[in-house]
């Protein structure tokens, strides 16, 4: 993986192991976050979220005397991720009063309804597992353990970050990150310009910034959100790499020897305490927000002296414009400017993102240098026995498979029990699911389980996909849903051969929009087994153009999936998996005790 890897693998594990030392411990005062938030989309993913924090810390899987502060977006129109971190503010004000004027804070950005990686919707992004550490590690304990060093090295104030990306960074032995200058600083990652189109980039300050050394503190002239390659040149973001003893051969640009241009890209950010109080003093004037504002493009690229207020005006980069957001831009920007907007280079870092199907497929499976460096298992706390097992490239996590079962190369298994006569093909995702029958699932299959509760009773839907099917695309009319694929299938035809009628009411969505996340289409059934049973019927019918009728079926869409989801009954469901991996690891070692006496 060469030598820059090996370097960030190195690191990485110290980190790792520092991490596993203080879960269930309790920190030195100053040694971990005073407080860690995570921002959810609605209330009811933040009690998702707040059962699930309380299991961690009852399983003592996190470190004890740290907060940890569930903050939902306020109800009415969704407000983006600078929304969410304006309204974090106001959550640990009201929850802390002055005392957060001292705090360190990590603010997670979690609430997310993860359409491209729909087995982390029901639960959260933030709550994805890993095929790492005995128990697994979600995002929510990676997150923490990369970021073990900073609250020692930072003053009071808030680092923001997402839930569903990861940075992993070597430094020299006496290079230390710190965050002790006002204003915003941010970590910047050397990257190639094709990145760059869909991250943040710093035109770095020349004279603050060589492009020497492991870690380098710059000043950023300007901020550049997800622009082209021209307007990178134009403003002077395109650096040429020299490379130093190091890291590897001169000209090399993150990790790829070939190239010689960079642009440097954004991740993690953080605003020192009266930064962040300016924030909330503006939040709190405006009220309510009423549209989406970005986090990264809407407050830094207010920052530095060479912002100008054009960004204000562009929104070709919004997924939905609202009338009020070129105002509220603009407000930001008279608030923010002349503000520092500190960079710290980490010249030996890399960012990694696992927001979609394929990523999450890619980085978990394949000879990836994700998986080099985190050190990622293809079988992570589970019972696997030796007669299932395959070829390495596949990823089994906290899941109970039978003998005689098959799994493909590429495809991830989590949460799952799997019988012996299943075989899941290649790059396939099995999530939450129990399958005791005769069954080959597909190559390329996406298959996840929610529990629901629409009445009184617990009952059981498989949501099933082609890894590749778009889960955001959406059409306004019933004449356009021949756009929309189903395992590459045109929706229309899956419809007829399931003995469905196109119509509005086939959609969650009252009309507005169309797409396989708002599709009624899956049935709901009294057990688990049997709603995985039904939607692989479904799918097989698709498959052989063969007709299987749903019509006799109560059918949810994904968007009323989540609606209806029962988080006590799915945590249940793993619980028990848990457990009886615990018992048969315990059963293990008094055997090879007994043995080796």
């Amino acid at each position: 993986m060469g030598e820059r890897s090996a370097a960030r693998r190195e690191d990485t594990a110290r980190r790792l192991a520092r991490f596993a030392a203080l879960r269930g411990a309790a920190a030195r005062p100053g040694e971990l976050w005073d407080v860690v938030v995570l921002t959810a989309a609605d209330a009811a993913q933040a009690g998702a979220f707040r059962e699930q924090l309380a299991e961690k810390l009852r399983r003592e899987q996190l470190p004890k005397a740290v907060r940890y502060l569930v903050c939902a977006d306020p109800p009415g129109p969704r407000i983006g991720n600078g929304g969410s971190t304006l309204h974090a503010l106001r959550c640990l004000e009201e929850q802390y009063g002055d005392q957060w004027t001292s705090f360190t804070v990590l603010l997670i950005h979690s609430g997310g309804y993860s359409q491209r990686l729909p087995s982390a919707s029901a639960l959260g992004k933030i709550f994805t597992a890993l095929p790492l550490g005995e128990p697994v590690y979600q995002m929510l304990e990676l997150k923490l353990a990369m970021y073990i060093d900073f609250p020692r090295r930072m003053k009071p104030g808030v680092l923001v970050t997402c839930s569903d990306d990861i940075e992993l960074y070597s430094t020299g032995v006496t290079e230390a990150i710190t965050f002790d200058k006002p204003g915003f600083t941010a970590l910047a990652h050397p990257s190639d310009l094709a990145v760059g189109t869909t991250h943040g980039v710093f035109v770095l300050d020349p004279s603050s910034f060589s492009g020497k050394g492991g870690l380098e503190y710059g000043s950023c002239y300007r901020f550049l959100h997800k622009p082209d390659v021209q307007t990178m040149r134009q403003n002077g973001a395109v650096c040429v790499r020299r490379g130093h003893p190091q890291l590897s051969s001169p000209g090399s640009c993150g990790d790829s020897a070939m190239a010689s241009e960079c642009v440097y890209t954004d991740s993690v950010f953080y605003m020192d305490h009266s930064t962040a109080q300016q924030l909330l003093q503006f939040y709190k004037q405006v009220g309510t927000l009423g549209c989406e504002i970005d986090a990264y493009g809407d407050f830094l690229q207010a920052l530095g002296p060479g912002a100008t207020p054009d960004y204000t005006k562009n929104t070709s980069n919004v997924s939905k414009e609202d009338p009020g957001l070129v105002a509220v831009r603009q407000q930001l920007y008279s608030l923010l400017q002349g503000t520092a907007l500190n960079v710290i280079v980490l010249n030996n870092s890399q960012f990694y993102h696992i927001g979609t199907t394929q990523e999450y497929l890619f980085h978990f499976t394949a000879e990836s240098k994700l998986r080099f460096e985190l050190g990622l298992q293809p079988v992570a706390f589970s019972i696997f026995p030796d007669s299932a097992k395959t070829l390495d490239q596949l990823s089994i996590i906290q899941s109970i498979l039978e003998p005689g079962c098959v799994i493909g190369p590429g495809s991830v298994v989590e949460y799952s029990r799997i019988g012996s006569e299943v075989s899941v093909g290649k790059g396939s995702i099995v999530s939450g699911s129990y399958i005791n029958f005769n069954v080959d699932i597909p190559s390329h299959c996406f298959l996840c389980s929610v529990s629901v509760k629409m009445t009184d009773r617990v009952e059981y839907v498989t949501m099933v996909f082609g890894v590749g099917d778009d889960l955001k695309k959406g059409v306004k009319l019933l004449s356009d849903i021949h756009s929309l694929q189903f395992f590459g299938v045109s929706l229309p035809q899956c419809l007829d051969l399931w003995s469905l009628e196109a119509s509005n009411q086939l959609f969650s969505s009252k009309g507005t929009c169309l797409g396989l996340w708002t599709a009624r289409i899956f049935p709901v059934c009294s057990t688990l087994s049997e709603s995985v049973r039904m939607s692989l019927n479904m799918l097989n019918s698709v498959q052989h153009k063969s007709a299987f009728k749903l019509s006799s079926f109560q059918l949810l869409s994904v968007e009323e999936m989540l609606t209806y989801k029962d988080v006590e009954d799915m945590l249940k469901f793993r619980k028990q998996i848990y457990y009886e991996i615990c018992l048969q690891r315990q059963k293990e070692k008094s055997d090879y005790r007994m043995n080796g006496t």
